[in-house]
């Protein structure tokens, strides 16, 4: 898997994450994965509690963004 680097072949830091001392880089990449997981969970879970239908979510994904 490619990752977004700059011109010097640097992964390109989306941003800083600071837990007490400890400072990390989350890159794109990184931080497109994890809002992809975390997507996918919320989406099982309403669908396993019966709060949302799998069909009707797929046809709301055709649809498209809505922008107003």
């Amino acid at each position: 898997m490619k990752t977004v680097s700059d011109k010097n072949g640097d992964k390109r830091v989306a941003l800083k994450m600071v837990m007490g001392d400890k400072v990390r880089d989350v890159t794109f990449e990184e931080l497109a994965i994890t809002n992809n997981l975390a997507h996918r969970a919320l989406v099982s879970l309403l669908v396993r509690k019966g709060i949302i239908d799998p069909k009707e979510f797929l046809e709301e994904l055709k649809k498209g963004p809505v922008i107003t």
